[in-house]
This record gives C-alpha cells, structure tokens and sequence, in this order.
C-alpha cells in the first residue's frame, strides 16, 4: 500500500477516533477544548483527501503541510486536556495516533519537496 493511501485510510480513523472522543468530552460538559479538537482533528482527513486531487506537486505539498499543521494542532490540544486534568477519560491512544500520523506527514511533504524541481 502507498503511503498516500496509508495516510488517507490513518487520517480518517484518526477522525473518526476523535468524534468519538468529542462527544465524551461534550458528555462531561467540556465544550470549549473539545470544539477545537474536533476541529482541528478533523481537518487532518480533510486536508489528506484534498491532497489526493491535487492539481500539482506544489498543490500537493500545501495539503500535505496544512494536515500536518493540523495534526501537531490536535496534538496541542490533546496535551492541553492531558495536562489540564480537565477531565477523567483516557485518550492516550489518541496522542500515539496523532505523534504517528505527524511522522508520516512530515516524511510525505519532505520527500515530496526534495522531489520539486528548484
């Protein structure tokens, strides 16, 4: 399997993992950091999907570099509600998906930039 097809099929569970974990949240009256987590953790599957009908390389690193930007958003929020305490649920399966899946944006939009042509 490709690591773009890996990417896509990673993000979107990743997604799913995080709704599941919003409405948790939002069960135990946490609304704020919730909204933004969902947002951002969302957004990563959006954006690798988006990069899947690229019009160029250079569209194609753009989405690859926002989800990635997105992914260590979701990863911020994650350590703001581990740290906070703000709730008693445990989401560290989360915080490994978020740290694997910036690893494998981070090496698709390098690889990726050394390949586009100065």
């Amino acid at each position: 399997m490709k690591t773009e097809n890996k990417i896509l099929e990673m993000s979107f569970d990743f997604s799913l993992r995080v709704i599941e974990l919003y409405k948790l949240l939002v069960e135990r009256k946490e609304y704020v950091l919730s909204k933004q987590l969902l947002r951002s953790g969302t957004s990563i599957g959006a954006n690798v999907e988006e990069a899947m009908a690229a019009q160029s390389r250079k569209d194609f690193i753009s989405k690859m570099s926002i989800a990635s930007k997105e992914a260590r958003e979701t990863r911020y929020w994650l350590r703001l509600l581990e740290k906070g305490k703000l709730v008693d649920i445990d989401y560290s399966f989360c915080l490994a998906s978020s740290e694997h899946i910036i690893n494998i944006l981070t090496k698709i939009v390098k690889t990726s930039q050394e390949k586009e042509p100065q």
